[in-house]
């Protein structure tokens, strides 16, 4: 394995972008030719076109209803306005930063993504540690996301019986953990098992999830019709409340977290860029498209909630019964055996969503490992199974560690299981961010050359500027706790772990991470053929260059 850090002396990836010559790939033999290009082989199978790459974040993000369920009460503890605003807002900040990550996928499509872009438009003195930092966050924010995908399973899953059961049934830490940990295992072995099929697995996830959609369009304002008026268009877009002790205006930004964690999954494709056809192109389509679909209907599936939120009474619906604020919203408007049918399919949504959010994980996790980035068990991970083209290992490692993150939903209250959501917001929006101010910074604006998706300068460097500014505040807003009161209950845990680990991170590196990882690595041994690629190796590309 050679270091494609300009500092060691070994075989290079190429340093500046100018060196990465960007092919046609109209056939598989372009996308192969641009890897190598990058300086890896081509070992998972390359089978994504552009429609299945939509797919991959659209069958995590597009589970647009059980998402919503998962995350209504971030948003209606400040009234129904503040829940339909707060989402409009932050959906329209969040795709800036997909077309940061746009501009970035389409230059250079690879695995590694996050942290390759970091290690390659930075400065050399702070190359390599910060591209470490990088990579460890991403590999955590990604964890926390599936650990508060799979609580948001578990809490459909209980709120589902204790409806059917007249909310005679106690919703224990203790028994939302047994759910998730039963749903991260069978994950684990579904991503394995189905790994030839992933793309039909994502297109049953969106039939599921397109289905409960139009349920939901139909049959929840039908039935509350009934028996009731819709709330005023006054109500809905004007009515703010606040159930938090915060003000009311910091109260209706934190509730712009119902849409950044509801749509903070379009950079999976970024992690299946080596599996993609025709990755350069396909890569943009993925990630706007999915951004603005789920953007769109998400903000029409809010709406409709507040609509129908019996007698304008939040706090009745806040405080549910049946622990889901979405759940009892649905009992008002069609009664309990409906109720109890929409939240068994919501979690079924809410089950192929995190199956789809494990694949993605698990190709994050495998690239870091292959660069001899993760930490210890490196050299465990980073294989890939000959026969099934998939790394297997990778993705029985995230499911391990999703089962010890998982955890934290035991502490009592709330506070642990909200970590879960923050944890996956603020981790992945610093791996977002960093490449991305980077490149608007002199020096990587200087080796930074657009791939096919591109604005022009002028527009793309505001865009860029906006989304890390934008990402600097989500962040910062991501550390504050629910409460001024702080306790045990209420204590926002993700500035501790978040923080321990960047630390944790860097001081690893220094201490030993060191002597493995100097960056990631080329992995062409000079066996690739011309019937594998047509382009020259990574060592006459730079000698051609000087």
């Amino acid at each position: 394995m050679k270091a494609f850090s300009p500092v060691h002396s070994l075989r290079q990836v190429p340093t500046s972008a100018s060196e990465v010559r960007f092919v046609d790939p109209q056939h598989n033999n372009g996308d192969v030719d641009l890897l190598h290009q990058i300086g890896y082989k081509q070992e998972l199978r390359r089978h994504y076109t552009t429609l299945q790459v939509f797919g991959i974040p659209f069958s995590i993000m597009g589970s647009i209803i059980p998402s919503v369920a998962s995350v209504i009460s971030m948003g209606i503890a400040c009234g129904p306005a503040g829940l339909v605003w707060g989402w409009f807002i932050a959906s329209f900040l969040v795709l800036c930063v997909g077309i940061s990550m746009s501009f970035l996928g389409s230059a250079i499509p690879t695995s590694g993504g996050l942290y390759y872009y970091t290690n390659y438009y930075c400065p050399d003195r702070f190359r390599v540690p910060l591209s470490y930092l990088i990579g460890c966050s991403n590999s955590l924010g990604l964890m926390g996301a599936i650990c508060s995908v799979t609580y948001g399973f578990a809490t459909e899953v209980l709120s589902a019986v204790s409806l059917s059961m007249d909310n005679d049934f106690e919703i224990t830490n203790a028994k939302t953990y047994g759910v998730f940990a039963a749903c991260i295992v069978s994950n684990t072995i579904i991503s394995i098992l189905t790994s030839k099929r992933a793309e039909r697995l994502q297109s049953l996830s969106i039939i599921v999830n397109v289905f409960l959609m139009l349920l939901f369009f139909i049959a929840v304002p039908v039935g509350y019709s009934r028996h009731n008026s819709f709330n005023s268009r006054g109500f809905i877009f004007g009515k703010y409340e606040n159930a938090r002790d915060w003000s009311v205006g910091w109260s209706a930004i934190l509730s712009f977290n119902t849409a950044i964690w509801a749509i903070g999954s379009f950079d999976s494709v970024i992690y299946c860029s080596e599996e993609a056809l025709n990755a350069q192109r396909s890569i943009p389509v993925g990630i706007l498209g999915s951004i603005s679909a789920v953007g769109v209907l998400g903000w029409t599936v809010l709406i409709v909630c507040a609509a129908c939120i019996k007698d304008g009474n939040t706090a009745r619906v806040l405080s549910s019964e049946t622990g889901s604020p979405l759940a009892q919203i649905i009992y008002d408007a069609l009664g309990k055996k409906w109720a109890v049918a929409f939240m068994s399919l919501i979690s079924v949504g809410q089950y192929l969503m995190a199956v789809s959010f494990l694949t993605a994980l698990s190709r994050q996790i495998w690239s870091f490992a292959r660069d001899d980035g993760l930490p210890i068990v490196y050299k465990y991970v980073k294989y890939v199974h000959p026969k099934l083209k998939v790394p297997v290992r990778a993705t029985v490692f995230a499911g391990c560690c999703a089962l010890v993150m998982g955890c934290l939903c035991i502490i009592p209250g709330t506070a642990g299981s909200g970590a879960l959501f923050s944890l996956a917001i603020a981790s992945t929006n610093l791996a977002w961010g960093m490449p991305v101010l980077l490149v608007i910074l002199p020096y990587g604006r200087k080796k930074f050359i657009p791939g096919p998706f591109y604005f022009g300068h002028t527009l793309s460097y505001i865009i860029n500027v906006i989304t890390v500014l934008y990402i600097f505040f989500a962040i910062i807003m991501n550390m504050f706790p629910d409460s001024r009161s702080v306790n045990k209950e209420s204590m926002n845990y993700t500035c501790v772990i978040n923080g321990g680990v960047w630390m944790l991170s860097l001081v690893y590196y220094y201490a030993w991470g060191w002597r493995s990882y100097t960056g990631p690595k080329s992995n062409l041994d000079g066996t690739e053929t011309d019937d594998e690629t047509s382009v020259k190796n990574v060592d006459e590309v730079l000698g051609e260059k000087a």
